[in-house]
């Protein structure tokens, strides 16, 4: 099955790559289309040259059978993960979770007497978007008491390292008014800031597989959650479980974003779209 090229580097075939497909598919949930067949590739080549491989074969029986192979997955998911993001992205939307959502989640703590927010960011990457959030509710609950809480998972353990360390380049930051900018930032380098140590210390992060049952059960009392621009990576199994455990970690009434492009509609009838600020918000039922 080995197809080697002019370079006489190891070339993936289209079964293997349907066996590895199918592996990542079963640890993550994650939907590898055929399209992919050549950035796997290309992203796996230099693994396979550090292990010292031969072939894209050997890499696979490598993943089933090697003693190390749990460490390898982890290697594999990190490695197909895709971690496009930025600070204050999508403003439509964060308008419409700070001038819509939190008043809202407020006014219902205010009837039950809690006095704490708690907001999970479900595929977090890098950290810019719970960090976001967090700067968010300082800046409008900072002053009135309220505890904030915010979480931040992902299913990569290397973009979580990343964004524990909370240092950025200037290009994250693009979309950052300056008003936040300079309360919530300081200077770590001539092209990068870094999170304030009093917004880090609201956010915490945590490996999470959110098609993993047992993973997902130990987050519960979420006021609202962001999952944005990820369930389009899963089919639609895999889309019903994740929204399910979503469902499942959020108080009744809670509040669900997802990305524009996506949409619970047929994935499940568990939510209430909710029209804020030019944005569908999904409340629980």
């Amino acid at each position: 099955m080995l197809t080697l090229g002019i370079d006489t580097k190891p070339k993936l075939s289209l079964e293997t790559f349907c066996l590895l497909r199918d592996i990542i598919y079963a640890k993550s949930g994650i939907q590898f289309g055929d399209t992919k067949k050549y950035l796997l590739e290309t992203r796996l080549a230099r693994r396979i040259e550090e292990k010292n491989l031969k072939s894209f074969e050997d890499y696979y029986y490598y993943l089933m059978y090697d003693p190390d192979k749990a460490r390898e997955l982890n290697y594999l998911l990190n490695c197909i993960v895709t971690n496009e993001t930025s600070f204050f992205r999508d403003p439509a939307q964060l308008d419409a979770f700070r001038r819509g959502i939190v008043p809202r989640v407020v006014e219902e703590k205010a009837r039950t007497g809690s006095k704490t927010v708690k907001v999970w960011s479900a595929a977090s990457s890098t950290g810019e978007e719970p960090y976001t959030l967090a700067m968010m509710l300082m800046e409008d609950l900072g002053s009135r008491g309220y505890g904030i809480e915010v979480l931040g998972s992902d299913i990569s353990d290397r973009v979580l390292k990343s964004a524990e360390a909370g240092v950025y380049e200037k290009y994250s930051l693009r979309n950052t008014p300056e008003v936040f900018k300079s309360k919530y930032f300081v200077t770590s380098g001539p092209e990068s800031y870094a999170v304030a140590r009093k917004v880090r210390d609201l956010v915490k992060y945590r490996k999470v597989n959110l098609v993993d049952s047992i993973e997902t059960r130990m987050i519960r009392g979420m006021d609202i959650i962001f999952c944005r621009n990820v369930l389009i990576y899963f089919d639609d199994a895999s889309k019903k479980k994740a929204v399910t455990h979503l469902y499942d970690s959020l108080n009744k009434g809670g509040y669900l974003f997802v990305g524009f492009s996506e949409t619970l509609h047929s994935i499940t009838r568990l939510f209430r779209p909710v029209s804020i600020e030019r944005s569908v918000v999904y409340q629980k039922v």
